[in-house]
């Protein structure tokens, strides 16, 4: 839900800050007040359309900023977006929008502080909030959504998601007999490539880890003269004594000596004894195991080469098919198994084309099933909103739902024959059936159905998207509904069911399953009288300016401005704002 809104600069608002709460939110004032400028305010937050005439006269720059609060649906449709681009705030289910025009033109855009593209604004936007009056942001102007809201609403989800899956499953299956029934002479040269590939790396006859054996070998053969030489300095410092020094031998065991000395004199000194002998071995044995690898160290030219050549071919088939021995052989392993498939494609494309048609011939019979479903959903669906439209006063409007297929030689296969003018057996499908489904009214008598794109503004497009919006709740993702000037072309007694079913829509009543956040802007008093939260907007002169301010009423304050939308305020409209007050809140308990 929407908790905060603040506006700065944009039309004839200087600075509002505005707090909404829960349940339906009204907007009332005298026409021209800035009402509607607010509701602009919200679409241009949206990504509705912006520009520099939108600034304030005499500043330099217009911005908007919503504080959202997400419940567990509205995070799930808009966390993963966030989360792709990097966009997580810094409080879990609080998400912040802003957006600011520039008077040279520049246009930013915020989602938790950090710039994006408008466009991401606007996909954030769609799932958050519908501006009834603003068509940029109707969810059910949007065609490709009715498939959606009607499946919904008639508990079809599960079926669709089989049908979902069939295709999914036909679409994989697609995808490789293409790549199996590609050019011959393609396939010639690609299994002449994949056979040369597989016979180099087979020829290595690779074992992993050798590039290490062997580059450590190639160190000691590339180094045997200095090893050796080193190891034979060590040895002769241990154990081989010259004419000016003595070996690291000869010198312990002469401290051995002067030791045996000392214990004979001093038995407490037995533990330098014992030490010094066992020192002595281990040198000796240091000694013998110095003298054995400096035997060992070969300077072998033959055999530097012979490593030289092998690590050189290693090298090479490492940077053709991976960056260690490992790569390389999956590498040769995934090369035989595809010359596997190609040599084997004949048999496999004659399997993947009986998978093709039984898929095929699955989808018609999900579809199809699917499809007559959705006319019992749609004819549902049209009696409820019509229903709902005779207590609008909108009595003689119709509604239905348009289901098309279209032919497809690429098609599924159905057992029926096809939709509007749709023949043959092979129809066109995706992932969400086989029809194009469409919201189609008819708001007048003697016009026939249309779709719902192509209807006239105004108060009678508000109290259909209305009913549409009453019996689709349950169906409904967004969870924030604006209705500006809702109320318009209707009298006092249907604005008193107007606010009801408003405010109904805040409750998830009944069959509601969502409980969604409504902001109205009303002229009604009847309407107005079901509001959680009132707010009164009013424009004056400060400072020669005309500005814009709202004020929350609650208590005699609301019992005044319901007594002013009556007409002059006097004992007799204040008496009847007491009592329409009354009566809603009673409604309300009931």
């Amino acid at each position: 839900m929407l908790v905060e809104l603040t506006i700065r600069d944009f039309a004839i608002i200087d600075e509002l800050h505005l707090r909404f709460g829960e349940g339906l939110n009204v907007l009332t004032g005298e026409t021209g007040a800035g009402k509607s400028i607010i509701v602009d305010a919200v679409s241009l937050l949206l990504g509705g359309r912006g520009d520099a005439g939108l600034i304030r006269a005499g500043a330099g720059r217009a911005s908007v900023e919503g504080v959202f609060r997400l419940d567990a649906e509205a995070r799930a449709a808009v966390e993963p977006m966030l989360e792709a681009d990097g966009l997580e705030g810094d409080e879990p289910g609080i998400l912040v929008l802003s957006r600011e025009i520039r008077k040279e033109g520049r246009n930013i855009c915020r989602i938790n502080g950090r710039a994006v593209a408008l466009k991401s604004l606007q996909s954030v936007g769609e799932c958050l909030v519908d501006i009834h009056g603003q068509t940029e942001h109707l969810s059910l102007m949007r065609v490709r959504e009715h498939a959606d809201l009607l499946d919904r609403y008639g508990g079809l989800w599960p079926l669709r998601q089989e049908v979902a899956d069939r295709v999914a499953e036909l679409r994989a299956v697609r995808r490789e007999l293409s790549s199996l029934r590609r050019d011959e002479r393609e396939l010639a040269r690609r299994t002449d490539l994949l056979q040369y590939q597989v016979s180099e790396i087979d020829a290595a006859r690779l074992e992993p880890g050798e590039d290490q054996e062997l580059g450590t070998e190639r160190t000691r053969l590339a180094n045997a003269e200095q090893l050796q030489a080193l190891a034979q300095e060590a040895f002769t410092a241990l154990y081989e004594s010259g004419e000016d020094q003595a070996s690291a031998v000869d010198l312990l065991q002469a401290a051995a000596l002067a030791l045996a000395g000392l214990l004979r004199l001093d038995p407490s000194t037995s533990a330098l004894a014992e030490t010094s002998e066992q020192v002595g071995y281990q040198l000796e044995d240091l000694a013998e195991q110095v003298r054995e690898y400096r035997d060992q160290v070969e300077f072998n030219p033959r055999r530097l080469n012979q490593v030289e050549e092998r690590l050189s071919l290693l090298h090479n088939l490492q940077r053709k098919y991976g960056d260690s021995i490992a790569d390389v052989l999956a590498f040769a392993e995934r090369a035989r198994q595809e010359l596997e498939t190609i040599e084997h494609s004949e048999e496999r494309i004659a399997e993947l084309e009986a998978e093709e048609d039984r898929l095929l011939h699955e989808i018609g019979r999900l579809g199809s099933e699917l499809s007559r479903q959705r006319e019992e959903a749609g004819r549902r669906l049209a009696a409820g909103i019509e229903a709902e439209l005779d207590e609008l006063s909108m009595a003689r409007a119709r509604f239905g739902v348009d289901l098309a297929w279209r032919d497809d030689p690429e098609g599924t296969y159905v057992d029926e024959a096809g939709r509007n003018g749709a023949q043959g057996q092979r129809i066109a499908f995706d992932s969400s059936g086989l029809d194009r489904v469409e919201f189609l009214v008819a708001p007048n008598v003697g016009e026939p159905l249309k779709p719902l794109i192509r209807i006239a503004s105004g108060g009678e497009t508000s109290r259909l998207m209305l009913a549409l919006k009453t019996v689709l709740a349950q169906a409904d993702r967004t969870p924030t509904l604006i209705f500006d000037e809702i109320d318009a072309g209707i009298g006092g007694r249907v604005g008193g069911v107007v606010g009801h079913k408003l405010w109904g829509l805040t409750r998830g009543d009944g069959d509601l399953v969502r409980c969604h956040q409504v902001l109205c802007v009303t002229h009604l008093p009847q309407l107005a009288s079901y509001g959680d939260v009132h707010l009164h907007v009013t424009k004056g002169v400060v400072g020669g300016r005309t500005v814009t301010s709202v004020e929350a009423l609650e208590g005699k304050a609301l019992e005044e401005e319901m007594a002013g939308m009556l007409g002059a305020v006097t004992e007799l409209t204040r008496a009847s704002a007491v009592e329409m007050l009354a009566s809603s809140r009673a409604d309300k308990v009931r």
